[in-house]
């Protein structure tokens, strides 16, 4: 006796085309995404499409919108993987309504609406809010280290460009020599499709090098000036960007740029920043984030490679003023000492590192502070009281369990886009999936919230 199985007809036609949201459980992401898609507010999007009356018509915002934020939710970027999975994957398929954009519309729908991802970042955050999911009582700041979409390989250094040039333009006059000597055998070694007078390939490949090497020393050396024209730090509005690295010449006591000031080639505005013992070519992305359900409330993307000229900056893109920050030594205190006097926010910020269990060993303070004490030693025992210690102790669970997720939940460990700016708008984007994902898991533990967040 043969063993029975199931019907297996890989050919069977539906008499009836199915729905496919049939296919998807009742419980996945998709139906949640779908339902927010018809709630949050996309009219920075479909306005700029109102103004076009020729073309062919395009995919509708919510469907490119939608497999952009489901994608960056799973770690998905790559506008080629999006377009495979809108052809493989039924949760895909369901989110776009069986439509199938290519890889290149998909790109040029981020692209264009770079400006308008903030704005998503805040309609998710409305609903997270709405949900009962942020409380602005304990927002913790912190930092991580993202890679560009460039190699650190690509990098050189003043110094070098300088000798690099030299040789270059020795190199070159050298070929052109060569070049003359050879015009009357041009015929008989480019043949006769050619005209004979293009350039050697050897000679274009240097004349461009050259090209770029020029530009990234005049690109130094404007940026160098500029720091020299301003030396003063950038008012708390204003965002800080890396400084280039100076130092005083010996000879004439004149500040000039330093030999190991660096100009990358793919992305000139990222920079090489420490990270976990090594260096990276990345930036340095912002993030404040709400103790209760660990959702992101302010974000930003800086190349500054260290943290300690952010706080203030980053406690104006707040959209509420918390009760309490907390901080780790990245963040200079005194360089925001009037800031943080000004918002009256209970601070709680380290002014030194410890090693790991140190903390929990040095003597707790008592009593009132001496009165000769300065704002960043107030700070330091601040810190230290019984109090200071259980509200900063909570810091790790806030804030670093953020960065842990984006980077390993989501799998977002490089940007796809180039430029500090692109970088940041992309930056925007993994925030408002991330924000997402905890929305989602909320609405899974309490169905009742959804008639909240949709009123």
């Amino acid at each position: 006796m043969s063993k029975t199985y199931r019907p297996y007809e890989p050919n069977q036609l539906f008499l009836m085309p199915p729905s496919l949201l049939e296919w998807l459980p009742s419980d996945h992401m998709v139906h949640v995404l779908r339902d927010v898609l018809e709630i949050i507010d996309l009219t920075p999007i479909t306005s700029s499409y109102e103004e076009e009356d020729r073309g062919y018509p395009p995919y509708h915002p919510k469907v490119m919108t939608g497999i952009l934020l489901y994608g960056y939710c799973h770690g998905i970027t790559s506008s080629r993987k999006l377009e495979k999975h809108c052809l493989e994957d039924v949760a895909y398929r369901v989110l776009a309504a069986n439509n199938r954009p290519d890889f290149r519309t998909i790109n040029t729908f981020r692209q264009r609406h770079l400006k308008t991802l903030p704005h998503l970042f805040a309609e998710i955050l409305r609903l997270c809010q709405k949900a009962g999911m942020v409380s602005f009582g304990y927002v913790s700041l912190d930092g991580t280290k993202i890679k560009a979409n460039a190699s650190k390989h690509k990098a050189m250094s003043y110094a070098r460009m300088q000798t690099d040039i030299v040789r270059l333009e020795n190199e070159i006059a050298s070929l052109l020599k060569r070049a003359e000597r050879t015009d009357a055998e041009e015929d008989k070694k480019y043949g006769l499709d050619k005209r004979g007078d293009e350039l050697p390939e050897e000679l274009a490949r240097r004349e461009t090098r050259l090209a770029k090497i020029l530009q990234a020393k005049k690109e130094l050396e404007e940026e160098a000036k500029r720091q020299k024209d301003d030396p003063k730090d950038p008012p708390p509005t204003s965002k800080p960007s890396a400084r280039i690295k100076t130092e005083v010449n010996p000879k004439t006591g004149k500040r000039i740029i330093s030999p190991d000031a660096q100009r990358n080639f793919t992305d000139p505005e990222s920079r090489i920043m420490p990270y976990q013992g090594t260096y990276v070519q990345g930036y340095n992305p912002q993030l404040l984030v709400d103790s209760k359900r660990q959702v992101i409330v302010a974000t930003a993307l800086t190349n500054c490679p260290n943290d300690k000229r952010l706080l203030s900056y980053m406690l104006t893109r707040l959209p509420r003023r918390p009760k309490v920050l907390t901080a780790d030594a990245g963040y200079d205190v005194a360089e925001h000492e009037k800031t943080l006097r000004k918002s009256k926010i209970d601070a709680y910020i380290a002014v030194a590192r410890e090693k790991h269990g140190t903390d929990t060993e040095s003597p707790s303070v008592r009593g009132r502070p001496p009165k000769h004490l300065s704002f960043k030693q107030r700070m330091a025992r601040k810190v230290r009281t019984k109090k200071g210690r259980k509200i900063y102790a909570r810091r790790k669970v806030i804030a670093e369990p953020a960065i842990g997720q984006i980077k390993h939940a989501m799998g977002f460990r490089q940007f796809s886009l180039r430029g500090e700016w692109n970088a940041e708008a992309e930056w925007f984007l993994v925030c408002a999936a991330h924000n997402f994902r905890k929305l989602f898991k909320e609405l899974l533990t309490k169905p009742k919230l959804w008639q909240v967040i949709a009123t």
